[in-house]
Protein backbone atom coordinates (compact mmCIF):
# COMPACT_ATOMS: atom_id res chain seq x y z
CA UNK A 1 0.00 0.00 0.00
CA UNK A 2 1.26 3.48 -0.77
CA UNK A 3 1.59 6.40 1.62
CA UNK A 4 -1.68 7.97 0.54
CA UNK A 5 -3.56 4.80 1.36
CA UNK A 6 -1.81 4.65 4.73
CA UNK A 7 -2.96 8.16 5.52
CA UNK A 8 -6.55 7.57 4.42
CA UNK A 9 -7.83 4.08 5.31
CA UNK A 10 -11.28 5.09 4.09
CA UNK A 11 -10.06 4.94 0.49
CA UNK A 12 -9.37 1.18 0.41
CA UNK A 13 -12.53 0.60 2.43
CA UNK A 14 -14.63 2.37 -0.20
CA UNK A 15 -12.96 0.30 -2.93
CA UNK A 16 -13.75 -2.87 -0.99
CA UNK A 17 -17.38 -1.88 -0.52
CA UNK A 18 -17.63 -1.15 -4.25
CA UNK A 19 -16.15 -4.61 -4.90
CA UNK A 20 -18.75 -6.24 -2.62
CA UNK A 21 -21.56 -4.39 -4.34
CA UNK A 22 -20.52 -4.56 -8.00
CA UNK A 23 -18.56 -7.80 -8.25
CA UNK A 24 -19.95 -9.98 -5.47
CA UNK A 25 -23.42 -8.43 -5.91
CA UNK A 26 -24.17 -8.35 -2.19
CA UNK A 27 -27.30 -6.54 -1.08
CA UNK A 28 -27.09 -2.94 0.16
CA UNK A 29 -28.04 -4.19 3.63
CA UNK A 30 -25.12 -6.66 3.67
CA UNK A 31 -22.68 -4.09 2.32
CA UNK A 32 -23.77 -1.66 5.05
CA UNK A 33 -23.11 -4.38 7.65
CA UNK A 34 -19.58 -4.86 6.27
CA UNK A 35 -19.04 -1.12 6.42
CA UNK A 36 -20.07 -1.00 10.09
CA UNK A 37 -17.86 -3.93 11.05
CA UNK A 38 -14.81 -2.64 9.20
CA UNK A 39 -15.50 0.81 10.63
CA UNK A 40 -14.84 -0.73 14.05
CA UNK A 41 -11.45 -1.89 12.80
CA UNK A 42 -10.55 1.58 11.56
CA UNK A 43 -11.72 3.12 14.83
CA UNK A 44 -9.59 0.74 16.90
CA UNK A 45 -6.57 1.03 14.63
CA UNK A 46 -6.72 4.84 14.93
CA UNK A 47 -3.65 6.27 13.25
CA UNK A 48 -1.92 2.93 12.70
CA UNK A 49 -1.57 2.14 8.97
CA UNK A 50 -3.50 -0.98 7.99
CA UNK A 51 -0.45 -2.65 6.45
CA UNK A 52 1.42 -2.44 9.76
CA UNK A 53 -1.22 -4.20 11.88
CA UNK A 54 -0.15 -7.49 13.44
CA UNK A 55 -2.06 -10.42 14.89
CA UNK A 56 -1.49 -9.34 18.49
CA UNK A 57 -3.13 -6.00 17.72
CA UNK A 58 -6.13 -7.70 16.14
CA UNK A 59 -6.46 -9.87 19.25
CA UNK A 60 -6.40 -6.74 21.39
CA UNK A 61 -9.09 -5.17 19.20
CA UNK A 62 -11.26 -8.27 19.61
CA UNK A 63 -10.75 -8.18 23.37
CA UNK A 64 -11.77 -4.51 23.41
CA UNK A 65 -14.98 -5.24 21.51
CA UNK A 66 -15.70 -8.18 23.78
CA UNK A 67 -15.32 -5.89 26.80
CA UNK A 68 -17.82 -3.53 25.18
CA UNK A 69 -20.35 -6.31 25.26
CA UNK A 70 -20.18 -7.87 21.79
CA UNK A 71 -21.09 -11.55 21.93
CA UNK A 72 -18.98 -14.36 20.56
CA UNK A 73 -21.36 -14.64 17.62
CA UNK A 74 -21.06 -10.94 16.82
CA UNK A 75 -17.28 -11.05 17.13
CA UNK A 76 -17.18 -13.99 14.73
CA UNK A 77 -19.07 -11.89 12.19
CA UNK A 78 -16.77 -8.90 12.74
CA UNK A 79 -13.64 -11.02 12.36
CA UNK A 80 -15.02 -12.52 9.17
CA UNK A 81 -15.54 -9.02 7.75
CA UNK A 82 -12.04 -7.96 8.75
CA UNK A 83 -10.53 -11.13 7.29
CA UNK A 84 -12.29 -10.53 3.99
CA UNK A 85 -11.17 -6.90 3.94
CA UNK A 86 -7.52 -7.78 4.52
CA UNK A 87 -7.80 -10.54 1.90
CA UNK A 88 -9.00 -7.95 -0.60
CA UNK A 89 -6.13 -5.65 0.35
CA UNK A 90 -3.70 -8.49 -0.22
CA UNK A 91 -5.04 -9.19 -3.70
CA UNK A 92 -5.80 -5.69 -4.88
CA UNK A 93 -3.55 -3.45 -2.82
CA UNK A 94 -0.53 -5.80 -2.61
CA UNK A 95 -0.65 -5.93 1.18
CA UNK A 96 1.75 -8.63 2.29
CA UNK A 97 -0.12 -10.43 5.09
CA UNK A 98 -3.51 -10.94 6.69
CA UNK A 99 -3.23 -10.21 10.44
CA UNK A 100 -6.62 -11.88 11.06
CA UNK A 101 -5.43 -15.28 9.85
CA UNK A 102 -5.79 -17.92 12.55
CA UNK A 103 -7.58 -15.67 15.04
CA UNK A 104 -10.76 -17.08 16.54
CA UNK A 105 -13.43 -15.19 18.46
CA UNK A 106 -14.39 -16.11 22.02
CA UNK A 107 -16.80 -19.03 22.17
CA UNK A 108 -20.42 -18.00 22.28
CA UNK A 109 -22.37 -19.43 25.21
CA UNK A 110 -24.75 -22.20 24.18
CA UNK A 111 -28.20 -21.08 23.16
CA UNK A 112 -30.60 -22.28 25.80
CA UNK A 113 -33.40 -24.40 24.37
CA UNK A 114 -36.96 -23.19 24.55
CA UNK A 115 -39.25 -25.37 26.65
CA UNK A 116 -42.96 -25.27 27.32
CA UNK A 117 -44.22 -24.82 30.84
CA UNK A 118 -45.70 -28.01 32.33
CA UNK A 119 -49.17 -26.47 31.99
CA UNK A 120 -48.66 -25.65 28.29
CA UNK A 121 -47.23 -29.11 27.62
CA UNK A 122 -50.31 -30.59 29.27
CA UNK A 123 -52.60 -28.45 27.13
CA UNK A 124 -50.83 -29.51 23.93
CA UNK A 125 -51.18 -33.24 24.50
CA UNK A 126 -54.88 -32.98 25.41
CA UNK A 127 -55.98 -32.87 21.77
CA UNK A 128 -59.77 -33.41 21.66
CA UNK A 129 -61.66 -35.66 19.28
CA UNK A 130 -61.79 -39.30 18.22
CA UNK A 131 -61.35 -38.94 14.46
CA UNK A 132 -58.21 -40.68 13.09
CA UNK A 133 -56.08 -37.54 12.70
CA UNK A 134 -56.87 -36.38 16.23
CA UNK A 135 -56.07 -39.82 17.67
CA UNK A 136 -52.84 -40.01 15.68
CA UNK A 137 -51.71 -36.47 16.57
CA UNK A 138 -52.51 -37.02 20.25
CA UNK A 139 -50.34 -40.15 20.23
CA UNK A 140 -47.51 -38.28 18.50
CA UNK A 141 -47.55 -35.39 20.99
CA UNK A 142 -47.84 -37.72 23.98
CA UNK A 143 -44.92 -39.83 22.78
CA UNK A 144 -42.69 -36.82 22.11
CA UNK A 145 -43.35 -35.39 25.56
CA UNK A 146 -43.32 -38.75 27.36
CA UNK A 147 -40.08 -40.12 25.93
CA UNK A 148 -38.06 -37.14 24.63
CA UNK A 149 -37.57 -38.53 21.13
CA UNK A 150 -35.85 -36.71 18.30
CA UNK A 151 -38.02 -35.93 15.28
CA UNK A 152 -36.15 -38.37 13.05
CA UNK A 153 -36.46 -41.08 15.71
CA UNK A 154 -40.22 -40.76 15.99
CA UNK A 155 -40.70 -40.57 12.22
CA UNK A 156 -38.75 -43.80 11.78
CA UNK A 157 -40.68 -45.85 14.35
CA UNK A 158 -42.45 -49.10 13.53
CA UNK A 159 -45.03 -50.76 15.80
CA UNK A 160 -42.53 -53.54 16.49
CA UNK A 161 -40.42 -51.04 18.46
CA UNK A 162 -43.18 -50.73 21.09
CA UNK A 163 -43.64 -52.93 24.11
CA UNK A 164 -46.76 -51.46 25.67
CA UNK A 165 -47.00 -54.25 28.20
CA UNK A 166 -43.63 -53.20 29.63
CA UNK A 167 -44.29 -49.54 28.77
CA UNK A 168 -41.01 -49.22 26.84
CA UNK A 169 -39.85 -48.26 23.39
CA UNK A 170 -36.72 -49.33 21.53
CA UNK A 171 -35.35 -46.48 19.42
CA UNK A 172 -32.29 -46.07 17.20
CA UNK A 173 -30.77 -42.61 17.38
CA UNK A 174 -27.67 -40.76 16.26
CA UNK A 175 -24.61 -42.84 15.52
CA UNK A 176 -26.89 -45.86 15.04
CA UNK A 177 -27.04 -46.19 18.84
CA UNK A 178 -30.05 -48.08 20.17
CA UNK A 179 -31.62 -47.25 23.52
CA UNK A 180 -34.72 -48.36 25.39
CA UNK A 181 -36.82 -45.56 26.86
CA UNK A 182 -39.88 -45.67 29.12
CA UNK A 183 -43.29 -44.66 27.81
CA UNK A 184 -45.62 -42.93 30.24
CA UNK A 185 -49.13 -44.24 30.94
CA UNK A 186 -50.85 -41.38 29.08
CA UNK A 187 -48.70 -42.04 26.02
CA UNK A 188 -49.39 -45.79 26.30
CA UNK A 189 -53.14 -45.12 26.29
CA UNK A 190 -52.86 -42.75 23.32
CA UNK A 191 -50.73 -45.26 21.39
CA UNK A 192 -53.20 -48.08 22.08
CA UNK A 193 -56.01 -45.95 20.67
CA UNK A 194 -53.93 -45.14 17.59
CA UNK A 195 -52.79 -48.73 16.97
CA UNK A 196 -56.43 -49.85 16.84
CA UNK A 197 -57.09 -47.35 14.04
CA UNK A 198 -53.75 -47.87 12.32
CA UNK A 199 -54.49 -51.52 11.52
CA UNK A 200 -57.27 -50.55 9.12
CA UNK A 201 -55.63 -47.39 7.74
CA UNK A 202 -52.21 -48.74 6.76
CA UNK A 203 -51.54 -49.67 3.15
CA UNK A 204 -50.57 -53.32 2.58
CA UNK A 205 -46.96 -53.88 3.58
CA UNK A 206 -46.57 -50.50 5.32
CA UNK A 207 -44.45 -50.89 8.48
CA UNK A 208 -44.60 -47.32 9.83
CA UNK A 209 -46.12 -46.57 13.21
CA UNK A 210 -47.49 -43.17 12.22
CA UNK A 211 -49.28 -42.85 8.87
CA UNK A 212 -50.36 -40.01 6.61
CA UNK A 213 -53.76 -39.78 4.93
CA UNK A 214 -52.59 -42.19 2.21
CA UNK A 215 -51.76 -44.90 4.74
CA UNK A 216 -48.00 -44.40 4.26
CA UNK A 217 -45.27 -43.34 6.67
CA UNK A 218 -45.78 -39.81 7.97
CA UNK A 219 -42.64 -37.84 7.16
CA UNK A 220 -40.72 -35.38 9.31
CA UNK A 221 -42.19 -32.37 7.55
CA UNK A 222 -45.71 -33.66 8.08
CA UNK A 223 -45.01 -34.23 11.78
CA UNK A 224 -43.65 -30.70 12.16
CA UNK A 225 -46.72 -29.22 10.50
CA UNK A 226 -49.14 -31.20 12.66
CA UNK A 227 -47.38 -30.22 15.90
CA UNK A 228 -47.46 -26.54 14.93
CA UNK A 229 -51.15 -26.79 13.93
CA UNK A 230 -52.16 -28.52 17.15
CA UNK A 231 -50.25 -25.99 19.24
CA UNK A 232 -52.18 -23.15 17.59
CA UNK A 233 -55.47 -24.96 18.02
CA UNK A 234 -54.71 -25.49 21.71
CA UNK A 235 -54.08 -21.78 22.15
CA UNK A 236 -50.31 -21.86 22.71
CA UNK A 237 -48.70 -18.54 21.81
CA UNK A 238 -45.15 -19.82 21.28
CA UNK A 239 -44.07 -21.50 18.05
CA UNK A 240 -44.00 -25.19 18.92
CA UNK A 241 -42.02 -27.78 16.98
CA UNK A 242 -40.96 -31.34 17.89
CA UNK A 243 -37.65 -30.27 19.42
CA UNK A 244 -39.53 -28.01 21.83
CA UNK A 245 -41.25 -31.11 23.19
CA UNK A 246 -37.90 -32.89 23.53
CA UNK A 247 -36.53 -29.88 25.42
CA UNK A 248 -39.65 -29.79 27.59
CA UNK A 249 -39.29 -33.49 28.40
CA UNK A 250 -35.64 -33.00 29.43
CA UNK A 251 -36.07 -29.82 31.44
CA UNK A 252 -39.18 -30.99 33.30
CA UNK A 253 -37.58 -34.33 34.12
CA UNK A 254 -34.43 -32.61 35.37
CA UNK A 255 -36.45 -30.19 37.47
CA UNK A 256 -38.21 -33.11 39.14
CA UNK A 257 -35.32 -35.55 39.54
CA UNK A 258 -32.06 -33.59 39.35
CA UNK A 259 -30.52 -36.72 37.77
CA UNK A 260 -28.45 -35.45 34.86
CA UNK A 261 -27.04 -38.89 34.01
CA UNK A 262 -30.51 -40.38 33.70
CA UNK A 263 -31.62 -37.53 31.43
CA UNK A 264 -28.52 -38.10 29.31
CA UNK A 265 -29.41 -41.77 28.86
CA UNK A 266 -33.03 -41.06 28.04
CA UNK A 267 -32.13 -38.40 25.46
CA UNK A 268 -29.50 -40.61 23.86
CA UNK A 269 -26.69 -38.06 24.24
CA UNK A 270 -23.23 -39.53 23.72
CA UNK A 271 -21.62 -36.88 25.94
CA UNK A 272 -22.79 -35.46 29.25
CA UNK A 273 -21.72 -31.97 28.15
CA UNK A 274 -24.54 -32.00 25.59
CA UNK A 275 -27.08 -32.66 28.33
CA UNK A 276 -25.62 -30.04 30.68
CA UNK A 277 -27.32 -27.21 28.76
CA UNK A 278 -30.49 -28.30 30.58
CA UNK A 279 -28.89 -27.52 33.93
CA UNK A 280 -28.70 -23.89 32.78
CA UNK A 281 -32.32 -24.04 31.68
CA UNK A 282 -33.27 -25.56 35.02
CA UNK A 283 -31.38 -22.79 36.85
CA UNK A 284 -33.22 -20.15 34.85
CA UNK A 285 -36.55 -21.78 35.73
CA UNK A 286 -35.72 -21.99 39.43
CA UNK A 287 -34.49 -18.39 39.45
CA UNK A 288 -37.74 -17.22 37.87
CA UNK A 289 -39.81 -19.16 40.41
CA UNK A 290 -37.68 -17.72 43.23
CA UNK A 291 -38.10 -14.18 41.96
CA UNK A 292 -41.86 -14.64 41.75
CA UNK A 293 -42.37 -16.43 45.05
CA UNK A 294 -39.78 -15.46 47.65
CA UNK A 295 -40.79 -12.48 49.81
CA UNK A 296 -37.23 -11.12 49.83
CA UNK A 297 -36.96 -11.39 46.04
CA UNK A 298 -40.16 -9.55 45.16
CA UNK A 299 -39.61 -6.01 44.01
CA UNK A 300 -41.67 -3.17 45.39
CA UNK A 301 -43.87 -2.19 42.49
CA UNK A 302 -44.14 1.35 43.84
CA UNK A 303 -40.41 1.83 43.27
CA UNK A 304 -40.19 0.07 39.85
Amino acid sequence: MDAAQNQDPQAPLQRYLAHLSAERRLSPHTVAAYQRDIGLLLELAAAAPLDTLQSHQIRRFVATLHARGLSGRSLARVLSAWRGFFGFLGRQEKMGHNPCAGIRPPKAPPTLPHALSPDDAGRLVEIPGDEPLAVRDRAICELFYSSGLRLSELAGLDPAALDLREKTLRVTGKGNRTRVVPVGRHAVAALQDWLTLRERLARPGESALFLNHRGERLGVRGIQQRIALRARQQGLSAHVHPHVLRHSFASHLLQSSGDLRAVQELLGHAHLSTTQVYTHLDHQYLTRIYDQAHPRAKRNKKTD
